[in-house]
């Protein structure tokens, strides 16, 4: 029986235009660009300095801080600079150059696969945090921080998220095809730090393929099971799955570990597998190029650091007689349009998708006074009243906003703004909004400091 959540919208998918294409290897020849900033929380440390040798797996920067991550170059080399460049954000941020040998040299012991029968939880944590690995679903959590709750006895459910909602995005979808048995690795491994949970596996329907894949790795495993859910954005949100899997709405103020879940990106989790078992630090993914400005749309395996005009060439380029009226980082609800193609993937970065046409633009075109007509409070998956707090924010009231409209629980998931009829910019102004008021919650609680 397929499952789904309250609210949600149904935009057009377009993943039949990279769906059938399997992962392929992509190495890049050009310098790779390693942002400190690519996580939630601290920016990580640089360790390395210009002229330094590098390899492939090693540690060029370490966490810095609790909630923050190693990263790890992708490429063998020698450091050309550490300096700020610009990032998928627009911002100058410090970030390590490495020139690129194309020899893709690894560290000694890379791939090595070793006996875990008896690894300890410590030690799991250890290795998932000496690998650098963060939620790859796009929220960059540190996965070994995610993995360490107060009581681990208390999780009920390890929730793996192939649903994959954003339209155009397939990488997952293909991941779970040909690595369903290392997924299901992942899990098992990660079911050791947490003795009273299930693990489930939450795919949607419309995905056939990579639900009997992923079944069939997963049978003979008593604590694990496949969920085929409902095809609605935002199947893959992370409350989205907690309601349908646990029963559980939950505020912002909490994080699913308080409600007796764990959710994990099943490319994290692939991730987790190849760390512990093999000792592979992360440093490459998988990735969608897609669109309908792009050649050859494809889904590829591809080292954190590649710029994005390298990975436009390995879809083919851009198609000919067609003129990009945007790039975007990710998918077209959620995703951050890029200003420019030499900017360097982070190991967030799920997809490259290059459109024909701007949207966006063809709504702001069209936009008019609020009709009033409550579809936006229909579809919000976390219950908001979008039309109420957008009035509040034209009435310059953060405080009604965000203590009596709840308006920091907003997800940003773009659905209020897809369904509203007068084509008004709500997700970006809950986003503007709530960047505005956790900016002054830092200023003020840094005050209080001094």
């Amino acid at each position: 029986m397929n499952s789904t959540f309250r609210g949600g919208v149904h935009p057009k998918g377009h993943k039949e235009l990279s769906r059938e294409m399997p992962l392929r290897v992509f190495d890049p020849k050009g310098d790779l660009v390693f942002p400190l900033a690519q996580h939630i929380g601290k920016p990580a440390k640089a360790i390395v300095k210009k002229g330094d040798p590098v390899l492939a797996g090693q540690r060029i920067a370490e966490a810095d801080g609790f909630v923050s991550a190693n990263i790890i170059c992708s490429c063998s080399g020698k450091v050309k600079a550490v300096e700020k460049r610009r990032t998928i954000a627009g911002l100058m941020q410090e970030c390590i150059v490495v020139e690129n040998d194309g020899q893709f040299t690894a560290i000694e012991g890379f791939g090595t696969r070793e006996d875990i029968s008896g690894i300890t939880k410590e030690e799991i944590l250890r290795r998932v945090a000496d690998a650098g690995i963060i939620g790859l679903g796009g929220a960059g959590f540190p996965t070994h921080v995610k993995l360490a709750p107060k009581n681990p006895d208390a999780i009920r459910y390890l929730i793996a998220n192939g649903a994959e909602c954003e339209p155009y995005i397939t990488c997952n979808d293909q991941l779970m095809r040909s690595e369903a048995d290392t997924i299901v690795e992942g899990i098992e491994i990660t079911l050791k730090l947490f003795p009273n949970a299930e693990g489930v596996i939450a795919i949607e329907d419309n995905k056939p393929e990579a639900i009997a894949a992923m079944e069939k790795a997963a049978a003979g495993h008593d604590r694990i099971r496949v969920l085929p859910l409902y095809t609605k954005y935002p199947q893959g949100g992370e409350r989205s799955l907690i309601k349908v899997i646990a029963g559980v709405d939950f505020p912002i103020t909490k994080l699913p570990a308080d409600v007796g879940c764990i959710v994990d990106n099943v490319g994290t989790l692939y991730a987790i597998a190849r760390a512990v078992e093999y000792r592979e630090p992360l440093f490459c993914h998988v990735l969608t190029v897609t669109g309908e400005a792009v050649a050859s749309p494809c889904n590829l395996i591809v080292r954190d650091g590649t710029s994005f005009a390298e990975l436009v060439e390995a879809a083919g380029g851009i198609k000919e007689g067609v003129t990009p009226k945007k790039v975007i980082s990710g998918g077209p609800m959620m995703g951050i349009a890029v200003s420019t193609l030499d900017v360097p993937i982070t190991k967030t970065t799920n997809a490259v998708t290059v459109l024909g046409e701007d949207i966006v633009e063809k709504a702001q075109a069209q936009a008019t006074s609020c009709l009033h007509c409550g579809r936006c409070t229909t579809v919000c998956p976390s219950g908001l009243m979008p039309q109420m707090m957008q009035d509040a924010i034209l009435a310059g009231d953060l405080e009604r906003y965000e203590t009596k409209l709840y308006g920091l629980d907003c997800v940003a998931c773009g659905s209020c703004t897809y369904i509203c009829p007068a084509k008004r910019p709500l997700t970006q102004m809950f986003k503007q909004t709530k960047a505005e008021i956790m900016a002054r919650k830092r200023a003020a609680a840094a005050g209080g400091k001094k």
